[in-house]
């Protein structure tokens, strides 16, 4: 057999392309070491970001105005959503595609050659399996907690709070509270480190997460389902063969990619690039907002957060959201720069080497080649 499309990872982006590409009545492989295995990660997204071809059951809970903290209270007004990973692993259905208990060793333009030895040919391969863990590369870590909501009686739901009450010294790496509604009368309260190279230890979370709750008198027994964090943020390799994390997909200031992945499914299903010009430039500038966030002293997360939320919302969505938005990350990045204090404003600069982001910003050539 020769599929029209070989997809190699069944994680969220690639179960979402390969069931994408079976609607528009598409031959699919799927290749993955253990394809039915169970998501346990929590997914979210903001309600706005989100296919209408995607089933409405795979929303657990629904944020209308979610909170964030840098040394302030901002109210964030765009709904967030946080998704039954259960149901929506099961919507993306794969009924019509072959699939493959196997891994993936050597991919090329068309063929998969797998651990056991046996090759596959399609007409197209992607490989959607995600980032391999690299110390070079920035990561995102996090721990967490699920708790009953009934001992959480007050918590708001928290995009992120960088406020200092983790028990951390004011000189070390910055961490933040993420704290959303689950459904089904639980809530998860996760202490996140955002992007680090080396990123903070999950040990170290685990303990910063335990002395914030008890300094907000918010009970726990130790007892509770825990909540792992660790993937790159960085790494990825846009272009036509990969999907998903793997394919540069992740918003590198949220460790965010299945929205955008879910969202791409289709367009990529139907033969459209996922990679316009304009969304390579977006790509670099986002790196550079990497390189700045990895540069700032800690203390100046809370103040760099401040800023950021309170530019007007469309320029918030247009940064988080807006992967092939040119004008608007420009318009984002321009404003956020210009409203940031002058040192703070420095050092953002110096580490985005040489991306100057005044009043306007002058795009290098080499942002829009590729």
């Amino acid at each position: 057999m020769t599929a029209d499309i070989i997809v190699c990872g069944l994680g969220p982006a690639g179960r979402a392309l390969a069931h994408r590409c079976l609607a528009r009545g598409l031959s699919v492989a799927v290749v993955d070491p253990v394809p039915g295995r169970r998501w346990a990660a929590t997914y979210a997204a903001w309600a706005d970001e989100l296919p209408e071809w995607l089933d409405p059951t795979a929303i657990a809970a629904t944020v209308e105005r979610p909170m964030a903290w840098g040394t302030r209270a901002h109210r964030i007004d765009r709904p967030y959503v946080v998704l039954d990973s259960e149901r929506l692993q099961e919507s993306l259905d794969l009924a019509g595609a072959e699939v493959v208990a196997d891994r993936a060793v050597e991919l090329t333009a068309d063929t998969v050659v797998l651990a056991s030895g046996r090759p596959l040919t399609g007409r197209r391969v992607v490989d959607a399996r995600g980032i391999a863990r690299s110390a070079a590369l920035a990561e995102q870590t996090a721990y967490g907690l699920v708790l009953d909501a009934r001992h959480c009686a007050g918590v708001e739901s928290l995009f992120m709070d960088w406020r200092a009450d983790n028990g951390a010294a004011a000189e070390a790496p910055r961490s933040f509270l993420y704290a959303v509604p689950l459904g089904g009368g639980s809530m998860l309260l996760e202490e996140t480190c955002l992007a680090g190279r080396p990123a903070l230890d999950g040990t170290v979370l685990r303990a910063r997460l335990h002395h914030r709750l008890r300094s907000r008198g918010i009970e726990f027994t130790g007892d509770e389902r825990v909540e792992r964090v660790r993937f790159p943020v960085e790494g990825g390799r846009p272009g036509r063969r990969t999907f998903g994390a793997a394919g540069g997909f992740a918003h590198p200031a949220t460790g965010y990619s299945v929205a955008a992945s879910l969202t791409a499914a289709d367009a990529v299903a139907s033969g459209k690039l996922a990679w316009p010009a304009s969304a390579r430039a977006v790509y670099r500038l986002r790196a550079a907002g990497l390189r700045a966030l990895l540069a700032l002293p800690p203390a100046d997360l809370p103040v760099f957060f401040d800023t950021f939320f309170a530019m007007p919302p469309a320029a918030q969505r247009a940064y988080l959201s807006g992967r092939t938005d040119l004008t608007g990350t420009v318009t984002a990045m321009s404003t956020l720069f210009g409203a940031l204090p002058p040192q703070l404003r420095r050092r953002v600069a110096a580490a985005t080497l040489g991306i100057g982001i005044r009043s306007r910003i002058r795009i290098p050539s080499a942002i829009m080649e590729g």
